[in-house]
């Protein structure tokens, strides 16, 4: 049962999985068994509960009929839509010896064979698209995290080129784009950048790529939309109206490219520059701090745009990024520019609190590259001592904790939109890294007061190839780059900003949505 939220997150963000989950004997079917989900004797049916959240659920009820599910729940898995597999698995049938049908090929190899075998994409789907694409002289592309996934980057690349197009990324897809090119024009939706609005009004279509564009990614840009064409190129279908190219993305990307002229179309300016970091936004004003600053910390929180500016500082451009959700996650996907050579990865899918810190160990032994895991306070307490496993493993994890001792996204939209914060979003302050440390004193664990000691110790951990855990201290008000905090934050700005600054332009490109 505690992987039916994983499966979920991984159902809903199309991430292919294949989950063995095992059952009590058949034998014991009925009779009380310890963890029984047979659906007998008033136990809860396992099939039911995992086939809502699966691409395909079966239950092996005897040995030989594994070398036909096998195959069957892994080319589920990878097909279109992607999504987990699951096999459950009684004990006895695990333990017995299975003899496999002579086909001169393994179940696996058999699966990859079969999944790889993907349709092209319809002629007649492509040729619109190809004359949409070849009639627009301004194009903003929004990628999605599928362009990953399908291993498409330089594909998406070369069509930006050959279109002159400007790059807008979804939330869970910073990596898919060079997010220093000239190109590069922000992040859509609810965490993202006005500027990419800005380009959508000015463009004469609007190309989706690897991407449905659900609500996080479309926030803020509904007006604009319903004023622009739509065309998608990915295996499902948009949330929005308009054309829409499936199949293998990859391939249908390339066979798009290939219809367009091989030159390139320079690229047309932006409404403004895109910033790989904003001007902090001025807080909400507390009448009190939600804690009397450690007289021995050397100062109070630290703002979470310095700290971004930090970790940016200190990471290096191979190494991977995870991001959770809240505060911490809303501004990094905001303010951090993706590592040139690494994965940005967030799961919006459901926006599942704590998952980075398994994902983000998992990726690094798998990769032996250094890891960035960022995320709150309330995700480190309801999965951060996974901490253990990386010490254990000596996985390249570095552990960054933003702690506001809050559950701070839901006080800031409890103070904004419900006239007041509730007592049990706000907890009182917690020394984190001096728990980590004395429970794991072979971690390098570290408490950074202010943004120069957070950036010393996070390149202190890439000189190492540990694990590391540091946490600082930031404001549970500081009001989040979200979009729907926006009005308040606006508001608050305009009664402190001096008329010259009222007229300037700064203001304008670097704002949320």
């Amino acid at each position: 049962m505690n992987l039916v939220p994983g499966l979920a997150e991984a159902y809903a963000s199309r991430v292919p999985v294949l989950a063995l989950v095992g059952q009590p004997p058949t034998g014991q079917e009925g009779r009380g068994a310890f963890q029984e989900s047979s659906g007998k004797a008033g136990s809860f049916d396992a099939r039911e509960v995992f086939t809502p959240v699966s691409q395909f659920c079966a239950r092996v009820d005897d040995a030989d009929s594994l070398a036909e599910l096998l195959p069957r729940a892994v080319a589920a898995a990878q097909a279109d839509p992607k999504g987990p597999a699951v096999l459950l698995l009684p004990k006895d049938v695990q333990q017995a010896q299975v003899e496999l049908p002579d086909h001169g090929v393994t179940p696996m190899s058999l699966v990859q064979t079969t999944a790889g075998a993907t349709a092209g994409p319809g002629a007649e789907a492509r040729d619109a698209v190809s004359a949409a694409l070849r009639g627009a002289s301004r194009v903003l592309i929004i990628a999605g995290d599928e362009v990953a996934a399908a291993e498409a980057r330089g594909e998406l690349a070369e069509l930006a080129r050959r279109l002159g197009a400007w790059v807008a990324v979804t939330p869970d897809a910073k990596d898919v784009f060079d997010n220093r090119s000239p190109r590069f024009a922000g992040i859509a939706g609810v965490m993202g950048h006005a500027n990419v609005e800005g380009c959508l009004r000015r463009a004469d279509l609007c190309l989706l790529v690897g991407t449905r564009l659900p609500a996080l990614a479309s926030g803020g840009l509904d007006q604009a939309l319903a004023a622009t064409p739509v065309v998608c190129i990915n295996p499902e279908p948009p949330f929005v109206a308009g054309i829409a190219l499936g199949g293998n993305l990859r391939e249908a990307l390339r066979a798009v490219v290939g219809e367009l002229p091989s030159c390139s179309r320079p690229c047309a300016e932006h409404d403004g520059p895109v910033p790989t970091r904003v001007r902090p936004r001025v807080p909400t004003p507390v009448p009190k701090p939600l804690h009397t600053p450690d007289p021995q910390s050397g100062g109070g929180p630290v703002s979470y745009a310095e700290a971004v500016a930090a970790v940016e500082a200190a990471l290096p451009q191979d190494a991977h990024v995870f991001v959770d959700a809240g505060n911490a996650g809303a501004t990094a996907i905001h303010l951090l520019p993706a590592p040139r050579h690494g994965r940005f990865v967030v799961a919006v899918g459901m926006g599942g609190m704590g998952y980075t810190f398994g994902a983000g160990i998992g990726a690094a032994l798998a990769t032996g590259q250094r890891t960035y895991v960022l995320a709150g306070d309330g995700a480190f307490f309801m999965h951060g001592m996974e901490v253990h496993t990386a010490v254990e493993y000596a996985a390249p994890v570095t552990f960054v904790i933003f702690n506001n001792n809050a559950h701070a996204m839901c006080a800031v939209r409890d103070e904004l939109l419900q006239g007041g914060v509730r007592s049990d979003d706000l907890f009182a302050r917690t020394d984190i890294a001096a728990g980590v440390a004395a429970a794991f004193p072979a971690l390098d664990a570290t408490w950074a007061g202010d943004a120069a000691q957070l950036r010393q110790a996070l390149l202190r951990s890439n000189a190492s190839g540990a694990p590391a855990f540091i946490a600082l201290d930031c404001h549970a008000r500081e009001i989040p780059p979200f979009l729907p905090f926006l009005p308040f934050t606006e508001s608050t700005e305009s009664t402190k900003r001096p008329e010259s600054e009222e007229s300037s332009d700064e203001r304008g490109p670097v704002h949320v949505g």
